[in-house]
């Protein structure tokens, strides 16, 4: 078992090097293909939501500014995976499996589209082993980022949530968060490729985290069946932050690697209330690894 092919959406600079070294760090892992997707505003799709009231002539210079900021941006972003590709060594730009599967070692593509950001993304994320995420900017609402929440809820792949400044490795160490639910399972299934490549692993869980379903011991059990030896280690909730004790936990093992289910409750709970995936979401200093 293997990644073979991730998906990068890079939406803009201020998180896309962290992201973009951290998905390399994975596809050196597995001699993985990283296809960098930058989608731009289609200006097009700016004219309906311009309302009653306005002339033709306002209409079409609000979509010749919408064209030429998103095409700045696209700029920019294509500058910054230049910039970054410019001094890899052992990584080949290629834009097609029969190049990629010449190559020895990782291998790396760029693409820029108009289009509306959470379609295409959700829809391509389809078509690839697993989606490599920027994390949600400093100083932002983690519910804005809508290519993040496209893929967990649209897509049927995981997530690797890139952390701000990218990890010296990604997979040796691993924890598991489990508290029974069908979106935890998910997650299990799809980590075992680095599950298997791990030095460690780790289950966490806490009553405070379960829900209903199988307790610990029955994931434990699961992955003994994989050839896969876990630890069962309860952690508690910190200043009444079940995510903060989650990730305290995480901490304390050394791990670089923590897969978990998003949004067991809905996301709105969770945007209003707070929780567990959000709170990791905003937190994590290490990659975070996720199904819904």
């Amino acid at each position: 078992m293997a990644y073979r092919r991730l998906l990068l959406p890079l939406t803009g600079t201020a998180s896309g090097e962290a992201a973009l070294a951290t998905a390399l760090i994975a596809a050196r892992a597995w001699g993985a293909h990283v296809h960098c997707l930058h989608v731009r505003v289609d200006a097009r799709d700016v004219a309906p939501l311009a309302g009653e009231g306005l002339s033709g002539a306002m209409i079409e210079e609000m979509m010749a500014a919408t064209e030429r900021e998103s095409g700045e941006r696209a700029d920019r972003v294509k500058a910054l995976f230049d910039r970054f590709t410019a001094g890899l060594g052992g990584v080949t730009l290629a834009d097609n499996p029969d190049t990629a599967a010449k190559t020895a070692g990782p291998t790396l593509s760029f693409e820029s589209i108009p289009g509306r950001e959470e379609d295409v993304v959700a829809q391509q994320s389809r078509l690839y082993d697993m989606a490599v995420v920027p994390h949600p900017e400093a100083g932002e609402d983690v519910s804005s980022s809508d290519a993040l929440h496209a893929i967990l809820f649209d897509s049927g792949r995981p997530v690797l949530i890139a952390p701000r400044v990218a990890p010296a490795d990604i997979g040796t160490r691993v924890c598991v968060a489990w508290n029974g639910t069908a979106e935890s399972a998910a997650a299990v299934a799809a980590a075992l490729p680095w599950l298997h490549k791990a030095e460690a692993v780790r289950i966490l869980a806490s009553d405070e985290y379960q829900r209903r379903g199988p307790k610990a011991e029955g994931i434990q059990a699961y992955l003994r069946w994989h050839g896969i030896e876990a630890e069962i280690t309860p952690f508690k909730p910190a200043t009444r932050e079940v995510g903060a004790g989650l990730l305290g936990a995480t901490r304390d093992f050394g791990a670089d690697l923590l897969t978990m289910g998003a949004y067991s409750h809905s996301r709105l709970r969770q945007l209003i209330l707070g929780g567990v995936t959000r709170h990791v979401l905003e937190n994590a200093e290490i990659p975070v690894m996720m199904c819904r």
